[in-house]
């Protein structure tokens, strides 16, 4: 396997494991707590997922072809409480992270050296792929975050859960033996 396919293949198992978080803290969460805003200047999860919607659509959308800056996207709207149902909500989590996906699945090697534009500035593939990695964990962990405080002890880790390193670290050095 070339560096690039390696890159294309790591890229794609990196944002599938940033949707899996979201989608294991919205099975926790209750309706309610997609609308929760800690303070008036907080976004819910509503909005962050309202937002990265609009992002991965425009980014994704003939992402070779076409600026990333969609000129029917209107991103201070994507930061605007929205009044719509659980089910909606994770309906456009998920069409965004299908556009992302069909299309790094479609990249070949060769794309990762070609130029793309976002707002105009020139990129090339691959650091546009390492700028949307950037982008998608950072409202990732807001979104588990906020899960988090709506659960609060009733929430259950996403990962190695608090005081248990040394119990994971052991079941991980039994399952290599």
């Amino acid at each position: 396997m070339s560096f690039e396919q390696g890159f294309l293949k790591d890229a794609i198992k990196r944002f599938k494991y940033y949707k899996e978080l979201g989608d294991k803290t919205f099975e926790q969460i209750t309706d309610d707590a997609f609308f929760y805003q800690p303070s008036s200047e907080s976004n819910s999860i509503a909005v962050i997922v309202q937002h990265m919607y609009g992002n991965m659509l425009s980014r994704w959308t003939n992402f070779l072809t076409e600026d990333g800056e969609k000129e029917w996207r209107k991103r201070d709207a994507e930061f605007e409480q929205i009044t719509c149902s659980k089910q909606d909500i994770v309906s456009f989590w998920n069409e965004g992270w299908n556009c992302l996906l069909k299309t790094l699945e479609s990249l070949t090697p060769e794309d990762l050296s070609k130029t793309i534009t976002i707002r105009t500035e020139p990129l090339l593939v691959y650091d546009a792929i390492l700028r949307q990695l950037a982008h998608y964990p950072y409202h990732v962990g807001q979104i588990v975050y906020l899960g988090r405080l709506s659960k609060n002890e009733e929430w259950v880790s996403l990962s190695i859960p608090k005081g248990d390193s040394a119990v994971y670290l052991e079941s991980v050095k039994k399952a290599q033996k």
